[in-house]
């Protein structure tokens, strides 16, 4: 991953998708959803979790945040757990706005790329294990195609 500058600033959002079965809907596997942090400038992911919407599981993002990108501003949605772990340097906006123009395409890209996250799909994952593992194996290979 590319080393934080001053001026960067990070977008975040969350995705679902199935595993197991279309039945069970979920956010990236069940009882939970999937977290991403994507640095502006870069265009790599520098955090992500796998876990519910509750404001613990947004902290487990910003843990992993490294500490130099801790300091960036931060973009996202509406969801109230941003606001309660990421405080003064966050700001919820639409997607009107484009600030998070980035990480939409990001998702649109997860899902493009990986048939098991697109929401109308015949493809799913049978087991949380293997879901977390593409995806890790995923966000590995998409920060090295925008590594520095």
């Amino acid at each position: 991953m590319a080393p934080a500058q001053p001026d960067d600033v990070l977008e975040l959002d969350e995705l679902w998708s199935f595993v197991q079965c279309k039945a069970n809907a979920c956010w990236v596997y069940p009882k939970g959803h999937k977290w991403v942090a994507l640095c502006r400038r870069t265009r790599q992911v520098v955090s992500w979790f796998a876990g519910d919407r509750s404001a613990d599981s947004c902290q487990k993002l910003w843990d992993g945040i490294p500490e130099a990108y801790r300091r960036s501003h931060a973009y996202s949605d509406f969801w109230q757990a941003y606001q309660k772990v990421f405080g003064e340097n966050h700001r919820s906006v639409g997607k009107e706005t484009g600030e998070t123009a980035h990480i939409e395409r990001w998702n649109n890209t997860l899902r493009q790329r990986l048939a098991r996250f697109v929401r109308k799909s015949l493809s799913f994952s049978k087991k949380d294990c293997f879901h977390r593992i593409a995806l890790q194996l995923f966000i590995h290979e998409y920060n090295l195609e925008h590594a520095s």
